[in-house]
């Protein structure tokens, strides 16, 4: 029989004797019935595979070819040629392949319930605290991935759950879900947070605060470094605009927007200055002011940085937040504003 305990990602289920492993996939996925695991359009069915007509030799070589041409669904069964269609499955070495199983991404109950317990293993820890579903997936039904998180939560695996990057509605879907089937909701979510990018976290989720208690912890206080004004000149070659895989960023630092952006970067600096403080500061302090705002992600590459925003002013008045309200020019309007 084929070792379980080596493949981490290796989902199998029992149907008539039959087992269902699915591996790594770049093949065209689709939904299996309404749940949200994927699996690879084409399969292959060892019945034939290691029937006598061929040798093991060249069952293993089919397998192989298969596998590396994106099939993750194989059917075997324990009568397959004695057992050794599934002995054969070994050939397949998953954790040396370099492509991202499928079903390694994504929220579906597999991915959530495998993923930490990955992560749980590297960490060394029994439980964490939080678990944050990274963006909605469309693949997987609401239901599952509440439940997933209530599975985990109930396992001892997480304390709590959030999400990251999801719309208010998404979040209130899981909730309206998680109450309808007396689940466990989100209690936070994580969300990008800095001068020019407001209306979420000023105007959505102070809304969700206040109807289900969903919090806020914001992310890139400084934009990508461009609030540091590192970039007030250019890009210089050892910042991330500069870096392989950054060239959005780049893009958006020499884009028409990012000038008018660095302009009031600049003022905001003189602003900063008048106050004793630095820019990074004085932007960490004005996103901890926002209501509903728990915490804030720092993103540093030198101990400098860290202690330099460890520093961060302590008290943000409304006179300050007026002035820069005032700069920036962008502040969003409540629903409550617009109907008024």
């Amino acid at each position: 029989m084929l070792d379980l305990t080596k493949y981490p990602h290796f989902t199998h289920v029992h149907t008539w004797c039959h087992l269902f492993p699915l591996f790594v996939s770049d093949l065209s996925h689709r939904n299996l019935g309404k749940s949200g695991l994927r699996v690879s359009c084409l399969g292959l069915g060892t019945w034939v595979t290691f029937g006598s007509q061929i040798s093991d030799e060249m069952a293993e070589n089919l397998m192989t070819i298969a596998y590396e041409n994106g099939v993750n669904l194989f059917d075997t069964a324990e009568v397959y040629a004695s057992g050794r269609a599934e002995i054969t499955l070994e050939v397949l070495d998953l954790e040396n392949k370099s492509c991202q199983a499928e079903t390694e991404r994504g929220l579906s109950r597999k991915h959530i319930i495998e993923g930490l317990r990955g992560s749980l293993s590297r960490l060394q820890l029994d439980y964490v605290d939080i678990v944050f579903a990274n963006r909605n997936d469309v693949n997987s039904p609401m239901e599952e991935i509440v439940r997933a998180m209530t599975f985990v939560i109930n396992q001892g695996m997480a304390m709590y759950w959030g999400t990251s990057r999801w719309s208010a509605m998404e979040i209130m879907e899981a909730y309206s879900v998680a109450r309808q089937f007396n689940l466990i909701p989100p209690v936070c979510e994580q969300a990008e947070y800095h001068y020019f990018q407001r209306d979420k976290v000023e105007v959505q989720l102070p809304e969700l605060y206040h109807k289900i208690g969903v919090g806020a912890m914001t992310w890139s206080p400084l934009a990508c470094g461009l609030i540091t004004g590192k970039y007030s000149d250019g890009v210089p070659e050892c910042s991330r605009a500069a870096m392989k895989g950054y060239q959005w960023l780049k893009e958006r630092v020499n884009s028409e927007e990012g000038r008018r952006q660095l302009i009031k970067i600049k003022e905001l600096h003189l602003l900063a200055d008048r106050l004793s403080c630095t820019a990074a500061q004085l932007a960490i302090a004005w996103c901890l002011r926002s209501e509903g705002v728990s915490s804030v992600l720092l993103g540093v590459s030198t101990t400098d940085q860290l202690l330099e925003n460890l520093g961060i002013l302590t008290q943000m008045t409304p006179q300050i937040v007026t002035e820069i309200d005032a700069l920036l020019g962008n502040k969003p309007h409540s629903k409550k504003e617009l109907r008024s």
